[in-house]
């Protein structure tokens, strides 16, 4: 089992068959956030995987959750590898030898893409706190750009987990004409009290550590422990009893001794590796920009599903894993309730995979099968129509 995703796993003896790629950095047309900040431009990171066909209707959008980045696949310049390349490459889940691959970092990220890391060109200086609020709806409309210049009109899929899948929602519910399947994974149409409680533990960890500086750390020390201490948080929600009690159980990583005089247990040195392997890769103030349009976000915002869903075009895959109870299967069935009094096309699957939340991020072969044969039985459908 691989820990939340490839990239921090510290693996070194896998590599991707897609090799070293990329991403690349693009300046915008800016938007508009939902909360009235326009930005003059927008950059987004992004990374393209396989050819864009002829007809133009082989491309997906995946969309990552908290803590991606458009390194969806492929080797970094670290030597890890991207944080789907169990699914994304040729002949994989996603094979590339058909399908058009796409993958944005989110804007308010801190890889490559516009967030508070970024400098605000009003003053020359990094946004820091004074960067608007950011939404999943934001996200999507800075997709919509990349998209544009991509010059692809019409996704045959968007797809994603966790916050991934509040992306592809909006894409399906508000690109109506630009989407004709959508996978929302281990996802919600909006978060419960116990998900906005996970996240301001993690917030409240951030802006107690006296580096954060009411987010004002930039060239200066940063608050690395409280990031630490959040990343540790979230990845206890990433997983489940079986799949922590699997791989540690109470093994200890060292015993009681005369300069430590309590043991650690190997839990324990896993989520400090995972704190500190965090913290040299993402921005405390990103993370809380994230985590709040996480909890922001609502899907249905008080409308009764048959007015916000009734003009749905898209084919829907929902996937939920039975162990996950950081987005539990209720949400998703909550989620297919709403997109069948609407009359939608869904197509529904809850897996029994012992994982947790982290069943989408790892080698997963009923994942896999499951996906896959949506995909392939989806674009064999196309390339019907195409020759009527």
């Amino acid at each position: 089992m691989q820990s939340e995703d490839l990239q921090d796993s510290g693996r070194r003896d896998y590599l991707s068959p897609l090799g070293r790629l990329d991403p690349t950095v693009v300046r915008l047309p800016g938007i508009t956030t939902q909360s009235g900040y326009t930005f003059p431009y927008i950059e987004l990171s992004y990374l393209t995987i396989g050819k864009l066909s002829p007809a133009k209707d082989n491309a997906i959008l995946i969309c990552h959750a908290l803590s991606g980045n458009a390194q969806v696949a492929g080797m970094m310049e670290s030597g890890k590898p991207g944080w789907w390349d169990f699914h994304v490459g040729p002949g994989k889940t996603i094979d590339t030898n058909h399908f058009f691959v796409i993958c944005s970092n989110v804007i308010g990220g801190c890889n490559g893409s516009t967030g508070p890391g970024s400098i605000d060109p009003q003053t020359g200086q990094p946004y820091g706190m004074s960067f608007p609020p950011v939404t999943i709806r934001d996200m999507a409309a800075a997709q919509v750009k990349l998209l544009d210049h991509l010059g692809v009109d019409k996704l045959f899929a968007v797809t994603g987990g966790s916050m991934g899948g509040m992306q592809a929602l909006v894409w399906a519910t508000e690109y109506t004409e630009r989407v004709r399947c959508c996978i929302p994974i281990a996802s919600c149409m909006a978060h419960s009290a116990m998900q906005i409680a996970f996240n301001e533990v993690g917030r409240q960890a951030i802006t107690s550590d006296p580096n954060w500086r009411g987010g004002a750390y930039y060239g200066k020390a940063r608050p690395e422990h409280g990031l630490a201490v959040a990343r540790m948080v979230g990845h206890v929600t990433y997983l489940s009893e079986f799949s922590m009690h699997q791989k540690f159980g109470r093994k200890l990583q060292k015993a009681a001794s005369n300069e430590d005089m309590f043991p650690q247990y190997s839990v324990e040195s896993y989520l400090q590796h995972q704190g500190e392997s965090f913290v040299r890769r993402f921005d405390p103030n990103a993370y809380l920009y994230i985590t709040k349009a996480l909890d922001n976000f609502d899907l249905l915002e008080g409308r009764a599903p048959e007015e916000l869903l009734r003009d749905l075009k898209a084919r829907f895959l929902v996937i939920s894993f039975e162990s996950d109870w950081l987005y539990p299967p209720s949400q998703s069935r909550e989620m297919v309730r709403a997109l069948n009094r609407s009359n939608a096309v869904v197509t529904y699957t809850n897996l029994e995979t012992p994982y947790g939340h982290d069943s989408f991020l790892i080698q997963n072969p009923d994942f896999t099968r499951v996906l896959q044969n949506f995909l392939n039985t989806e674009y064999d459908s196309v390339s019907r129509q195409a020759l009527v």
